[in-house]
């Protein structure tokens, strides 16, 4: 098993997919804006998602103490978080010269160097962060990664519950029936679909699943057809369990690390998932698109390899860090701790508990009725929703109001612009 097992668990394809999303985005709410001194203060702006400012406060922590661990590596993450990676890169190197062997200031280097494809810079950093499998993984990948062939697809979704499926092609081979959800990373596929592929493993690990166990297995996949766009050069993972999968069958998980490569466009109201190479020119023609139906550019911060994290509100709350998980499966609208419900007041409904998983361990949570989630201009009032008792800290080290899921995307088209580092969420069809 990984040093890092939740991350490898929340990784695969499942049905419980709804709760292990949302299960590391416990708010610490109640706590001051604002702390007092020693960097007090730069840790609670982080803390409460004002990653600018708790930027510039920890450099004036570094301009007194240059020798500060934390204030090194936590610049750095400020950065990665937005994807500026000269940036990251600069204080993340800092932290490491002051601490060469700390592990999460490796990890969230490895992480900035997967993002940029330098997969060879990132090996050593896996290596001293405690991940092995993936210091093979990533080291076994020669040549360029994720190359794009065509400039756009529309992919029509074959249905949409309980999760969204479309057609891909694996190694040119026929047709395959896929799952997209940004609560995982990579792409992923059944063992079955990577024998026909052809696939060999350069890595494997077993994990905890469900009530049992299962076997990850880390290979490069050469070509995958996303209907109009073609990425080659491509790592992947097939997973083998002794569990049946809760969420039905179907051959294959389309994570965020691909759509990161791409300008991405979830048009749930449509029905179709819409794929753009990343320009200037259709990053500005998605911001048209968006103004023209109304929809501001909201900030988009990713953590932590995968987690994808914009700006909205529940109940009227002061706009805050939420949690986005887009495809995937699921029937309630969003997550959010016990907590959370109890302290907005939210009516939770305690007679009714639902038994599912979380990080693929069991778990009970509670169905409740926020009078409004909101995102952007996108609202939803008095829509099914879970609190959960169970949920553990953020690893990211920052509050989350609650994560959205599958059915709040529904009325909507949801854009991810990862050159701008923008979300834009408009009711009704893309156009």
């Amino acid at each position: 098993m990984a040093d890092d097992g939740e991350w490898d668990r929340r990784s695969l394809i499942r049905g419980a997919a709804v709760v292990a999303g949302a299960a590391a985005t416990t708010p610490l709410l109640g706590r001051p804006a604002m702390a007092q001194a020693g960097g007090g203060d730069a840790e609670a702006l982080f803390r409460a998602g004002k990653f600018e400012q708790a930027g510039r406060a920890y450099e004036e922590i570094l301009k007194s103490d240059p020798t500060n661990l934390n204030a090194a590596r936590q610049r750095g993450h400020v950065s990665l978080l937005s994807n500026k990676f000269p940036e990251a890169e600069k204080y993340l190197k800092m932290a490491l010269e002051l601490a060469p062997s700390d592990k999460e200031t490796n990890q969230l280097l490895g992480d900035c160097y997967i993002r940029q494809d330098k997969f060879s810079l990132s090996v050593p950093r896996w290596q001293a962060a405690g991940k092995d499998v993936y210091a093979k993984w990533f080291g076994a990948v020669s040549g360029t990664p994720y190359q794009i062939h065509g400039d756009i697809a529309r992919l029509p979704w074959q249905q949409v519950d309980p999760s969204p499926l479309v057609e891909v092609s694996v190694n040119g081979g026929p047709p395959k029936r896929f799952m997209f959800y940004t609560g995982a990373p990579w792409l992923g596929m059944s063992a079955e679909v990577a024998e026909e592929a052809g696939l060999s493993p350069v890595a494997e690990q077993q994990i905890d699943y469900l009530n049992g166990t299962a076997w990850q297995y880390f290979g490069v996949l050469d070509s995958v057809d996303l209907g109009g766009i073609e990425l080659r050069n491509i790592p992947v993972v097939w997973s083998e369990s002794d569990q049946p999968d809760p969420g039905g069958p179907r051959d294959g998980l389309i994570g965020t690390w691909i759509f990161y490569h791409l300008l991405t466009t979830f048009d749930y109201a449509g029905r179709s998932l819409i794929l753009r190479r990343p320009t200037p020119e259709t990053a500005g023609r998605a911001r048209a698109d968006a103004a023209r139906a109304g929809a501001e550019p909201l900030p988009l911060w990713l953590a932590h390899e995968h987690g994808l994290h914009s700006r909205g509100s529940i109940v009227g709350s002061d706009p805050g860090v939420v949690g986005l998980s887009i495809g995937g499966t699921g029937e309630v609208a969003a997550v959010m701790s016990e907590e959370t419900a109890k302290q907005w007041r939210i009516r939770t409904d305690y007679d009714r508990a639902l038994e599912t998983f979380a990080h693929s361990h069991p778990t009970v949570a509670y169905p409740c009725y926020p009078k409004e989630i909101r995102l952007g201009d996108a609202a939803a009032k008095e829509i099914y929703c879970l609190a959960n008792p169970n949920q553990r800290p953020n690893r990211s080290g920052f509050d989350v109001l609650t994560t959205f899921f599958h059915p709040f995307y529904k009325p909507c088209n949801i854009t991810l612009d990862f050159t701008g580092m923008n979300v834009y969420i408009a009711r009704g069809k893309a156009g």
